[in-house]
């Protein structure tokens, strides 16, 4: 295979211009408020347990400067959210309890800052009837109530926060109120147990509510059923390898970790029972920690994505409660890793708050239902307090996170996900075959087509493209002026062999204007992948009408040291094309560049390309040898830095290539044994 140009030098070929190696695109400074670090302990990040602490200190010394007059809620500025500004004070108090709530139950109560008075406070507020006087005479803030999801249900969200905070906290601040205060904090949590929530992880926060009123001793029939719902939701939507999907349907991404093993997880810890859903959490683990760059940085999928590094708390769950894989040096490495991503790369501003996006402030990584507390659910990673200090997990030093340890294809078959780490440059990347968000009473029409989840693949450092930009990581037919989308993703299969594995699935291309779809039309798509190299293909079937078929590859800045390529191996045309992102992507301030291949399809065919997102130091691996037929895709994989793709039974390989035959006709791929 020739050599692939970058999507940069692709662009400045086009374009008459000089390829210009230099540039980053973001700063990276350690904030000047953290403690000196300690390489000792932690020589990959220099982070330790003060670390962690000095973040929550700041990050709720600074929500509390926007109280409102009785500290009943914590108004952050910014943006309101969807559910309004009064909804948006009340997420910044529970928010920010729970973070308060991990800190001081991890320090055994020691509350060197006041801030449980504070929140006692707020919750005699928030909690007491419109109209009503405070005991120093202030007028009560009532927080808005909690009602069905479709009737603005935000503060169902928020009550699970305030139940969770109020258990960990409970010798210290719950058992010291005033009965009358216990008693309408009661009565306003209790309005979560007939609340109808959304389809989906929602269910977990009346079961959370539940359990602490339970813990309390205010158990009864209702908050009996209101946990039996969720245990029973939970069970049907469990589809293997330690995931969840999130409600019906086929909706994977980082809830898994940090609602829908979170909750289930931590209650039953605080409860003292056995751990009844230790085995997902360990299963789940045993793949999640490649879900983490060298540099820290989660891979960037599904929505939320504004809570950050929230994304490691199943990580801190599994060190609590003693169901991880993961050695405690390597889970400390990924979860502060992860931390020291986002405070080096300005995600608290000068005032101390989370600001609404990814590095810092970024429009596409926020939802609707986001407001400028929001990022605070970035809270969760912080039960890791909860380890004592002399555990482990604090006291061991860093180990490598797994994608420093070595190249590696990992495939989860369950969720349909081909997961490819690459330790030369750090990069981890998620080729995505299953998981669309489509629920079963939707439709599958392009109008709903999510670039958080519809994208052929996502990354620790990349993000995708916006949905007014070109998409990246997509496959699409042109038909008729409009391109289509894929929707509704029906996994062919998965699986891996260590340094090399495979993942594909088929859609129906659907189009937001014009024809909704072409009757018949269907494209099979299939990636191939080892070390850095992708081998992707697309097959084509019952195009009756003339198409074109459009491939694009990974979106990056043309000022950062990534490069992204795509090469024609087969079907489509040899004229590189490179699209302009002009919004950028999470991880691109500017204008990101996007590389595609194009191709004329008649009835059907197959298409191969070979595509490549790399880092400074990135290994190399070729595609030669390609031969297409209807029913097959052969090729070889041949590393050109002289390291060996297979091992025999008595030491390495004297060949050097690895010979794959992809099976179009029985949807399978396999190894050609020599």
């Amino acid at each position: 295979m020739n050599e692939i140009p970058s999507a940069r030098a692709v662009q400045d070929a086009l374009l008459g211009q000089s390829p210009d190696p230099t540039g980053t695109d973001s700063e990276v400074s350690a904030p000047a408020w953290l403690p000196p670090a300690n390489h000792e302990l932690s020589p990959h990040t220099g982070y330790a347990r003060e670390h962690w602490e000095t973040t929550a200190d700041r990050l709720v010394e600074a929500a509390w400067r926007w109280a409102s007059p009785t500290g009943a809620r914590l108004d952050l500025p910014g943006p309101p959210s969807g559910s309004g500004t009064e909804s948006d004070g009340l997420e910044g108090f529970a928010r920010s309890f729970l973070l308060a709530a991990f800190r001081i139950a991890g320090n055994a109560g020691s509350d060197p800052h006041g801030w449980l008075d504070r929140y006692a406070h707020g919750l005699a507020s928030g909690t007491a009837s419109a109209g009503a006087l405070l005991p120093d005479g202030a007028s009560a803030e009532p927080w808005p109530r909690i009602g069905d999801h479709y009737e603005g249900g935000q503060p169902l969200v928020e009550s699970a926060s305030i139940a969770l905070a109020l258990r960990l906290t409970r010798p210290w601040l719950w058992d010291r109120l005033e009965p009358e205060v216990q008693e309408q904090t009661v009565g306003w949590l209790r309005s979560a147990l007939s609340a109808v929530p959304a389809p989906n992880n929602w269910y977990l926060f009346p079961y959370t509510v539940a359990g602490f009123l339970e813990s309390v001793g205010r158990g009864d029939g209702q908050t009996r059923a209101a946990r039996a719902r969720a245990e029973e939701l939970i069970e049907e939507w469990y589809q293997g390898d330690g995931w969840y999907s999130d409600g019906e349907g086929r909706a994977f991404d980082h809830y898994n970790g940090w609602a829908l093993h979170f909750y289930p997880v931590l209650d039953a810890w605080l409860a003292g029972e056995e751990e009844v859903y230790a085995d997902s959490l360990r299963t789940y683990l045993s793949s999640f920690g490649l879900w983490f760059g060298a540099d820290g940085a989660p891979v960037y999928f599904g929505r939320s994505m504004t809570y950050r590094w929230a994304a490691g708390t199943a990580v801190a769950l599994g060190s609590l409660v003693g169901e991880s894989p993961l050695p405690p040096g390597q889970s400390r490495r990924i979860l502060s890793g992860s931390l020291k991503y986002f405070l080096d790369r300005g995600a608290v501003d000068d005032r101390g708050l989370l600001q609404l996006g990814w590095h810092g402030r970024h429009a596409a990584t926020v939802q609707e239902y986001s407001g400028p507390a929001s990022p605070l659910w970035a809270a969760k990673a912080f039960a890791c307090l909860l380890i004592p200090v002399d555990a482990p997990f604090w006291t061991e030093v860093e180990t490598p996170a797994p994608v420093e340890l070595a190249d590696r294809v990992l495939a989860e078959a369950a969720p349909g996900f081909l997961i490819q780490a690459t330790a030369g440059d750090g990069i981890v990347r998620v080729h995505n075959h299953g998981s669309d968000k489509l629920r079963p009473y939707q439709e599958a029409g392009a109008a709903r087509a999510d670039p958080l989840y519809v994208r052929l693949a996502y990354s620790s450092a990349t993000g995708p493209t916006s949905v007014h930009d070109p998409a990246d990581n997509h496959v699409s037919v042109i038909w008729r002026g409009h391109r289509s989308a894929r929707r509704s993703l029906h996994p062919i299969g998965a699986a891996d062999s260590g340094r090399w594995g495979w993942a594909a699935s088929w859609h129906r291309p659907v189009f937001a204007a014009g024809s909704p779809s072409i009757p018949g039309l269907v494209i099979d798509s299939y990636v191939v992948a080892c070390g850095g190299t992708e081998v992707r293909i697309d097959q084509v079937r019952g195009a009756v009408f003339d198409v074109n078929l459009e491939h694009s590859g990974w979106a990056v800045s043309p000022e950062s040291d990534l490069s992204s390529s795509l090469v024609p191996l087969h079907g489509f045309d040899d004229q590189p094309l490179v699209s302009i992102a002009h919004a950028g992507t999470a991880f691109v301030a500017g204008e990101a560049i996007v590389p595609k291949l194009r191709a004329e399809v008649s009835g059907a065919g197959t298409f191969v390309c070979a595509a490549r997102l790399a880092g400074p130091g990135a290994s190399r691996v070729e595609v030669l040898d390609v031969k297409v037929t209807s029913q097959s895709v052969k090729f070889s994989f041949v590393p050109d830095d002289g390291s060996q793709l297979r091992t025999n039974k008595t030491g390495p390989s004297t060949q050097d290539a690895l010979r794959i035959i992809v099976d179009l006709s029985a949807r399978t791929v396999r190894e050609e044994q020599a």
